[in-house]
């Protein structure tokens, strides 16, 4: 017995110390970048496209000469901790998408003009970053004389926050060149409130999953343990006085900024996923982020109103949570378009509550307790009701006026509140104000740019993970909560005091419901390369679609001193007369199946299947109608005082468009303009015709009269099979266009008014 024990006791300490080697990555291996195909795309297909383009731009009579070139720049690789996670031999998992597939499938399977790496920033140590950068440099190598595909370097500052007060969101940097002189030696991460980091799970029980299951799991172990053995800057110093083996942190936007003046480099600045609700906290509000040095009008010049995970654009008059005067977040009533969740909460508690023969007076305390239980808890509120399946709640915290919105939608951060807003703090007359071009790209986690010109292939092409399949495998822990038995009391929850972390705090089931296949940026460009795409991007002549090739032009026909010549979209101009408009929009073209024979012929067979999924961008001859044309205006705050709800009128003006594969185009005027004298902001949205697409209805409510009694989450009954296809309206959206009226104007209307 004696050596029975002492065998025993061995074995244990043999596995410990084989666990805590394997934790620490010992047996795995580094994630490599890969090789692109070297490899150009068809010069006689690029400039037969190009050809097709000013066809179409000719017949609708556009303005411009220039060139609309489509990209996104918004793509996660394995160099991501989060696509690397979702890469794990669990389930349909796809394995390694390095950045070299990045690059293959934006030249080979999406066929973009151009597209940038966004990892995470955070864990991306300065080996992963220096082969980005070459990875990046490869890409544009592959291009040669074609130029079919220009590859911008960039990165993702992904900043959680716990409260409404600290928390700022996502931004993506994009930086404008690629040599060593002219970037900087390593990117710049969020540095995360107490609270809101990642745990990774323990070394020794990562350890000895890794042992049992083997193989990736190694090398995931490898991939953490290089993050966490890498040194963190001093955020205090200057990035240019720093070490080069360390990873960068800012807390703030303004650090994220002045990080990137002290590196001296161009660079653009694109907050994304403002409205995502799977992530920012209730009572969110965009109006910190306009005090002060928050904002760097030079940099954060564009704005993702759409992407993989929905929509951005709309203000809706909600709120998940209100506040009191001593700051205690407080559950407000349902609205006609509104069910907030934490009202949610307390009639599931009502309903069990009765169920288990309880009076009404002692069911509508419960429901009550409830309410406050969630909108205390924040984020993580769903937590706050035992055994809740993800049915229950139904479309509460949804817009449900909106297309394809985001998730547990968060208004105060809309595309349309920041265009609204003013902070007077420093200039009553001349408020200050964000004033940044609408863009799309898709946030894909699988090294995938550009992935909706087609609406297939839910996982791989969407955020998808069909996450009924982790169940009882290790990510379930950090995917999603214990399951608990249902009660007919809330509990309350303590963020500070629970072991969950990361994902297992979201809302992840009813989250899957809203991806999708993300959209892309159009850029007006005098040519192909970097710099004029560059220099597009800087003028904010651009916009965004939901994912097909759509053809956008909006501009102002009568800016003074012109001399005839429009201003385009992103435009700023003074003017004292009504300004007068022109949209024109052209569909995109419908799809084949498969893929075109020269994208097959340069990857072959394995890995068209492999990136692809066998579906490339395979345009067809039609190209499909437009069917109206939506005008917004926007009068932003003139006084502090100024609710944002009157300020938007969505839509001001709505033109029906002719069935025409030649596409659509209005003229329109705001005669109220001059005798207004208010700052004004306009812009447009161009739809197609209608189309099947991946939660294109999101939650597929049922109920009478427009509610919603029942829903059917994505995805249903044949799981990673279905599609989750419903009918929904492509869509693009222009940048806006800035009309100030003169000083002058704008004092005789305030006299006027008194």
């Amino acid at each position: 017995m004696r050596n029975l024990g002492l065998g025993l006791l061995a074995l244990l300490i043999l596995v410990f110390f084989l666990g805590q080697a394997a934790g620490r990555g010992a047996f795995g291996d580094h994630e490599p970048p890969g090789e692109p195909n070297p490899s150009a795309r068809s010069e006689v297909l690029v400039k037969a496209r190009g050809k097709a383009q000013a066809t179409a731009a000719d017949a609708v009579g556009a303005l411009s000469s220039k060139q609309i070139l489509f990209g996104d720049l918004h793509v996660h690789t394995t160099f991501s901790f989060d696509a690397y996670m979702f890469s794990l031999p669990i389930g349909p998992s796809e394995g390694a998408h390095p950045p070299a597939d990045a690059c293959d499938f934006a030249r080979h399977c999406s066929a973009l003009d151009f597209f940038s790496l966004n990892d995470h920033a955070e864990n991306l140590t300065p080996q992963h970053w220096r082969e980005s950068v070459d990875s990046v440099r490869a890409c544009n190598a592959a291009s040669g004389d074609v130029n079919d595909t220009v590859a911008f370097l960039g990165w993702e500052w992904t900043q959680v926050g716990t409260t409404p007060d600290n928390h700022y969101g996502h931004k993506n940097v994009v930086l404008a060149h690629t040599d060593d002189d002219r970037i900087p030696t390593r990117p710049v991460g969020a540095l995360r409130p107490e609270g809101a980091d990642f745990s990774d799970p323990p070394i020794l029980m990562r350890g000895i999953a890794a042992l049992g299951l083997g193989g990736r799991f190694h090398d995931y172990n490898r991939f953490l343990r290089e993050s966490e053995a890498t040194p963190r800057c001093d955020p205090d110093v200057h990035v240019k006085e720093q070490p080069d083996d360390c990873i960068e942190l800012a807390a703030t936007p303004a650090d994220l900024y002045r990080k990137l003046d002290e590196w001296g480099h161009d660079s653009i600045v694109i907050p994304h996923g403002t409205t995502w609700g799977m992530y920012s906290p209730p009572g969110s509000s965009w109006d910190k982020q306009l005090v002060g040095d928050m904002h760097d009008p030079e940099r954060q010049g564009l704005i993702e109103v759409y992407s993989g995970h929905g929509d951005s654009e709309r203000y809706a008059d909600f709120r998940a949570v209100t506040f009191d005067e001593d700051g205690n977040a407080v559950c407000p009533e349902p609205s006609p378009g509104y069910l907030p969740s934490c009202w949610q909460a307390g009639e599931i508690i009502r309903e069990r509550c009765a169920a288990a023969g309880e009076d009404d007076g002692e069911c509508e305390e419960r429901a009550a307790e409830a309410r406050a239980h969630y909108a205390s808890a924040g984020l993580p509120g769903h937590l706050t009701v035992p055994g809740a399946a993800a049915e229950d709640w139904l479309d509460s915290g949804q817009c449900r006026d909106c297309d394809q919105p985001s998730f547990n939608y968060r208004p105060a951060s809309s595309a349309q509140y920041i265009l609204a807003l003013g902070n007077f703090d420093e200039d009553d007359d001349a408020p200050a104000r964000f004033r940044m071009g609408f863009m799309a790209s898709s946030d894909n986690h699988f090294a995938r740019p550009g992935t909706g010109y087609k609406e297939v292939h839910r996982s791989g092409m969407t955020e998808s993970l069909n996450l009924e399949e982790l169940e009882g495998s290790p990510l379930a822990g950090a995917m999603l909560p214990p399951a608990t038995e249902p009660s007919p009391r809330s509990v309350s929850f303590d963020r500070s005091e629970s072991d969950l972390s990361g994902f297992a705090l979201f809302e992840t089931e009813r989250q899957a419901s809203f991806f999708t296949t993300g959209g892309l940026i159009a850029v007006h460009s005098e040519g192909r390369d970097r710099a004029q795409i560059w220099d597009g991007m800087q003028r904010r002549e651009v916009y965004g679609t939901s994912g097909p090739r759509m053809l956008l032009w909006f501009d102002l026909l009568n800016p003074p001193g012109s001399r005839g010549k429009a201003a385009p979209m992103g435009s700023e101009v003074t003017m004292s007369q009504p300004p007068i408009f022109q949209a024109r929009a052209v569909g995109s073209f419908d799809q084949l199946p498969g893929c075109p024979d020269d994208a097959t012929a340069t990857l072959g067979p394995d890995e068209i299947e492999r990136i692809c999924k066998g579906e490339c961008y395979h345009p067809g001859d039609r190209r499909r109608s437009i069917t109206r044309i939506e005008v917004v205006k926007v009068t932003p705050q003139a006084t502090p005082e100024e609710e944002i709800a009157p300020l938007i009128q969505d839509p001001w003006r709505v033109f029906a468009c002719d069935p025409s594969p030649e596409g659509c185009a209005v003229t329109f005027a705001d005669p109220a303009f001059a005798s207004d004298a208010r700052e004004s902001v306009y812009y447009v949205r161009a739809y197609e015709e209608e189309a099947p697409g991946i939660n294109g209805a999101n939650l597929r409510c049922e109920g009478a009269d427009g509610g919603c009694e029942e829903v059917s989450l994505c995805p249903g009954p044949d799981g990673a099979a279905d599609d989750c296809l419903a009918p929904h309206e492509p869509r693009a959206w222009s940048s806006p266009i800035w009309v100030d009226p003169l000083p002058d104007a704008i004092a005789t209307a305030q006299l006027s008014a008194q």
